[in-house]
């Protein structure tokens, strides 16, 4: 199979090679808009990190902590279930991948298709890159949510103790990193359904990376989220 999708390379056309720069440009340029610390429009994420360090400076000061450790919990279960499903449409991405014979009938039935069964798997082969991608941030996050517990039952009773400001600054840092890696997962996994759409050709590919990068854009800069939270 690797050499089949090694030979099938030139079958891609410009259009398609210019779709796949497309993904890549606005996934990383979207991942980058999101997360630099603009004063003046700053995004949702930014905004959020804000609200994750006075978490942990309120969490200094209170002596019943259970509820703080409640919502961690919660944290780490959503990215468990983010990576739950990521692995678990990886291996139906790879299934479908790996049956080129059906691909090969698919793609002769649908004439919007003029490419064959062994393009389609290098295609599905970007979708499945993209879900391991998301698979290991949301792993990693997982495993820093963690860590951010254990910094949290370390830290000294009373908001008085340096130690304890020290504790809490942190323990809102790698709040903060876990955070952005699941919102990384995220980003790969909407970039991972904007391949799908390449089956159906490059001009599909780029109408669904710029519907979803747009959708991104709109969540983190002007959702009424983003205009609660600037609220004084």
């Amino acid at each position: 199979m690797g050499m089949e999708m090694i030979e099938t390379l030139p079958l891609l056309s410009h259009g398609d090679y210019a779709a796949l720069a497309v993904l890549i440009l606005a996934w990383a340029g979207i991942t980058w808009l999101i997360e630099r610390r603009s004063a003046s429009k700053p995004s949702v994420t930014v905004l959020m990190e804000r609200y994750r360090h006075d978490w942990m400076r309120a969490m200094a000061a209170r002596e019943n902590r259970g509820f703080d450790a409640t919502i961690l919990s919660n944290l780490r279960q959503g990215t468990a279930f983010f990576a739950s499903g990521s692995l678990i449409a990886l291996g139906g991405v790879l299934a479908i991948a790996g049956r080129a014979d059906q691909l090969q009938v698919l793609a002769a039935q649908l004439n919007v298709l003029s490419q064959g069964g062994a393009v389609w798997q290098l295609k599905l082969v970007v979708a499945a890159l993209l879900l391991t991608h998301g698979f290991l941030k949301f792993v990693w996050s997982n495993r820093l949510f963690g860590y951010c517990s254990v910094m949290m039952a370390a830290m000294p009773e009373g908001a008085e103790d340096p130690a304890a400001r020290t504790r809490a600054r942190q323990a809102a840092e790698i709040n903060c990193r876990a955070a952005a890696h699941l919102n990384r997962g995220l980003r790969s996994v909407y970039y991972a359904l904007t391949v799908l759409a390449w089956l159906m050709g490059w001009a599909a590919l780029i109408a669904a990376v710029l519907a979803a990068t747009w959708v991104l854009w709109h969540r983190e800069f002007a959702s009424s989220s983003r205009a609660v939270l600037l609220e004084r």
